[in-house]
């Protein structure tokens, strides 16, 4: 509906999801954590997943629904690295990076999401 194929959310959001399974496949093999990994990967391949469902969209409302499950999903990534990091599972430098990604993926879902309810309100 409004995102496309190539747009940066798409791309951010992909190239995400990608970082999060190798963090999950790095912190599952090598610090042999297994259950908040799983939840973390849940949540952040999830992000990119709404973000294409919302390309198929049936209405404006529909749309904005997919966004605001992205958003949530990556607030609860931003959540389940904070155990990580304070769990000794994520180090400084990789937390940080983390964060600043999952972050900038939350200011251009609320920019979309602002950006569409406006819409919705003419």
């Amino acid at each position: 509906m409004e995102i496309q194929t190539n747009s940066p959310l798409r791309k951010k959001s992909r190239d995400f999801a990608i970082r999060i399974i190798n963090l999950y496949k790095y912190i599952k093999t090598e610090k042999k954590e297994f259950t908040v990994t799983n939840q973390i990967l849940r949540c952040g391949t999830s992000i990119g997943a709404n973000i294409a469902e919302s390309e198929c969209a049936i209405s404006k409302k529909d749309f904005l629904s997919k966004i605001y499950i992205a958003q949530k999903e990556c607030n609860e990534t931003i959540y389940w690295s904070d155990i990580l990091h304070e769990t000794d599972y994520l180090n400084d430098k990789e937390y940080i990076s983390l964060q600043e990604d999952c972050i900038e993926l939350m200011k251009m879902l609320k920019a979309t999401t602002k950006t569409m309810v406006k819409s919705l309100d003419n």
